[in-house]
């Protein structure tokens, strides 16, 4: 009985007993929330497309994207060219960010009212993101995707996904342009958005600005990937290098009213990106987010100059890591349920 034991532990031991292979790599682009800052991330890519000669979405399972991200992640998923993207928020982003009142006699009022009222109209983004999706429906994807947003009405988070899962019956009919409208609707920027079963919905960003941990958990969950297989490009719309001031240590509504939604936002990004770490391993996790001076951008302000070069150079500097990274490994073809 103990020789027969002893084979046993040998024949674990080299191996021999495995039924089949480790699985193959499986690999996420992850997009955070910025509002026009995702020109950044638009650009950064379109110039990795450039660099290496190769399309991004080839090398990639899932796209998950939350915001402007999910906006790139869905023009992504319908084919869209990513110079197009880039070309969309340079064109799109001042109609849509443009203020109410334009006149210099009536900014200052534009800005008081927005302690009341969103600072934007509908319309514009509506409108912009009809002409970019046209009739395309979340079904007609040519990549799993996961779109983050909030149901204000439920106090719930919402997800949009492809139908990627055989019990993922209902999403796939929805317009694209409504799930990119639902996911970007900035509270205090833009009003909830109803179009989506009279749900109250707004931007994914106040809970998810980093979707890196949502990408993860649907991969393990809903697809049933092992944690070793994953690896994750994590692109983020840059990060303001900020002095918080020390009145905040002891302070209460009135000194934290400008820093409140920066150090809760940024607080959900790291923690998101570290759990991710310490979930599938720092060197799976490939973020991309460079610092810059505190008030160079802001969500509705288009630097454009500043913010190409910028991507110029972060695309020239981290294009040897994705290849070394994602190149290895070409997306299977997904293949939709209920289609």
């Amino acid at each position: 009985m103990k020789e027969n034991r002893d084979k046993k532990i040998r024949h674990v031991e080299s191996g021999e007993s495995r039924s089949k292979q480790e699985p193959e790599h499986f690999q996420i682009l992850s997009l955070d929330g910025g509002g026009i800052r995702g020109l950044f991330s638009a650009a950064i890519l379109a110039h990795l497309e450039e660099d290496l000669e190769i399309k991004i979405i080839d090398y990639f399972d899932l796209i998950v994207g939350t915001s402007t991200g999910g906006i790139i992640a869905l023009a992504l998923g319908m084919g869209m060219e990513l110079h197009e993207v880039v070309h969309f928020y340079v064109n799109k982003g001042p109609d849509i960010f443009a203020g109410r009142w334009p006149s210099t006699l009536r900014r200052g009022w534009h800005w008081s009212r927005h302690w009341f009222r969103n600072k934007f109209k509908a319309n514009p983004l509506e409108d912009a993101l009809k002409e970019c999706f046209g009739e395309k429906l979340l079904a007609d994807s040519k990549k799993r995707l996961v779109i983050s947003s909030y149901n204000l009405g439920d106090d719930d988070i919402y997800l949009f996904k492809t139908p990627h899962h055989d019990r993922l019956t209902r999403d796939y009919k929805v317009p694209m342009w409504k799930v990119a409208t639902a996911t970007s609707v900035a509270p205090t920027y833009f009003p909830s958005f109803r179009g989506v079963d009279r749900n109250r919905l707004i931007d994914g960003g106040v809970w998810a600005n980093n979707p890196v941990m949502i990408g993860v958990a649907e991969a393990v969950s809903l697809l049933n990937m092992p944690l070793s297989s994953i690896h994750v490009l994590s692109l983020g719309t840059t990060n303001e290098v900020k002095t918080r001031p020390g009145k905040l240590d002891r302070g209460g509504i009135w000194q934290w009213k400008e820093n409140a939604v920066d150090v809760v936002m940024k607080g959900q990004s790291r923690g998101a990106l570290t759990q991710a770490q310490h979930l599938i391993g720092k060197d799976k996790v490939f973020r991309i987010d460079p610092n810059v001076p505190d008030k160079l951008f802001a969500l509705d302000k288009l630097s454009e100059s500043v913010l190409l070069g910028k991507a110029a150079h972060e695309s020239r500097q981290h294009s040897p890591k994705f290849k070394e990274m994602f190149m290895g490994h070409i997306a299977p073809e997904y293949k939709p349920f209920h289609l």
